[in-house]
């Protein structure tokens, strides 16, 4: 599987030059699209969590949310987009051969340049409310790492399930909104008691936000255990749903 992603290479590169190009084509604002939602959303959340309900968090609650929403964005828009990736992809699956992981992957490469574009908005933010970076910054590239095996693998099993199951489109919607309330986006949940915040912890995307949080501002001491966990499990989705969607595209052409 890994040699044919190899193989593949530029044909995954013009995928995803496809896709940037499809996304941007005809906009006014452009790439300022990909900054734009968070900014919204991150305004929204701090006038209710600073105003309406106030939370207690390590870092000014902007900062807080628009890192968090920056990290849950980069997920979700990437599955929003693999989902319907094999159907909407029928004249290409049907007529010839190539690894067909190319189109979830293409989507995530794409996600992958929002979210570098939306770092650059957060550095400002950072300059603004004179927060320097924590030494521990030097991290993000293994956290980046186990986000994008996370990410794929998710991205592996509802790109697939949706191909036999065309349902999984408009469920996995619900599912999305509920999950994000269940991360650690806008409130931190590393400090809920109880069992529903001993349940919330066991989501990896929980302990993936945090530690990015805790490796660019250093509020807080890392949580090793916990994305350590996330790290393992985000492994073996991965090889567990590379491996399901290799083994099931023979039937791809019949189901599309």
């Amino acid at each position: 599987m890994l040699a044919e992603q190899v193989q593949y290479r530029e044909l995954l590169y013009e995928m995803t030059r496809r896709d940037l190009l499809i996304r941007y084509k005809q906009t006014i604002m452009g790439f300022g699209w990909a900054v734009f939602m968070p900014l919204v959303n991150t305004a929204v959340f701090s006038v209710i969590f600073t105003r309406v309900a106030p939370i207690q968090t390590d870092v000014p609650y902007p900062l807080f949310a628009y890192s968090g929403l920056l990290a849950w964005n980069f997920s979700a828009s990437t599955f929003r987009a693999s989902v319907g990736s094999l159907t909407s992809n029928a004249g290409l699956i049907t007529k010839v051969y190539f690894p067909r992981e190319i189109f979830p992957f293409s989507a995530m490469i794409v996600a992958l340049v929002d979210l570098a574009v939306g770092s650059s908005v957060l550095i400002g933010m950072m300059i603004w409310y004179k927060m320097p970076p924590s030494p521990q910054i030097a991290l993000i590239p293994i956290i980046v790492a186990v986000h994008v095996i996370f990410t794929a693998a998710v991205s592996l099993f509802v790109a697939m399930a949706n191909l036999f199951y065309r349902d999984v489109k408009y469920l996995f919607e619900v599912v999305l909104t509920l999950w994000m309330f269940a991360t650690s986006v806008l409130y931190p949940v590393r400090s809920m008691p109880g069992r529903l915040g001993t349940l919330l912890r066991l989501n990896p995307m929980t302990a993936i936000i945090d530690a990015y949080r805790d490796a660019i501002f250093g509020m807080s001491r890392p949580d090793v255990s916990g994305f350590g966990a996330a790290a393992l499990v985000s492994i073996l989705l991965l090889l567990g749903a590379w491996v399901a969607f290799h083994r099931s595209e023979f039937q791809f052409a019949e189901r599309i």
